[in-house]
């Protein structure tokens, strides 16, 4: 065995760094550089996608409150929303009907009397002043409102 040790030229240990260690330090650093960036990028991608579902939650929550709407809609332009508001608020009754006013007990109701209003009430387009004619001739367009 001592022959053996022998045989092998020793290695000068002169401080120096080798061609292999170099590149082994280089790969090391370029790795821990990626890795770095690829936290990074994960890190800021968190955000996003906290974001993505704040924004879905919103558009999902929109969608059912446009369904309710649109619901609603289509039952206020139909026949049976007519006939409730007419019942109800507006104290119409079907023929054959009374409608029944209740008065709270204790109070004495009076009639009164209800005076018709003596509003004028126009049944075409108020005139156009002489200077808004002219200004609709010249420039094609509404007067300005003052």
């Amino acid at each position: 065995m001592a022959s053996e040790k022998s045989k092998r030229p020793e290695r000068k240990r002169t401080g120096q760094l080798s061609g292999l260690q170099i590149m082994f330090a280089a790969i090391l650093a370029i790795g821990l550089i990626l890795g770095l960036n690829f936290t990074s990028l994960v890190a800021s991608g968190q955000p996003l996608q906290e974001l993505f579902r704040q924004v879905n939650s919103e558009i999902e929550r929109l969608q059912q409150e446009q369904a309710a709407l649109i619901q609603e809609r289509d039952y206020a332009q139909s026949d049976a929303y007519v006939a409730r508001w007419a019942r109800s608020e507006g104290k119409m009754v079907l023929p054959g009907e009374v409608l029944v006013i209740p008065v709270p007990s204790g109070v004495q109701a009076e009639a009164t009397l209800v005076a018709e209003p003596t509003v004028a009430i126009e049944t075409r387009p108020p005139e156009p002043e002489p200077w808004q004619v002219w200004w609709a001739m010249f420039f094609d367009g509404a007067p300005p409102k003052f």
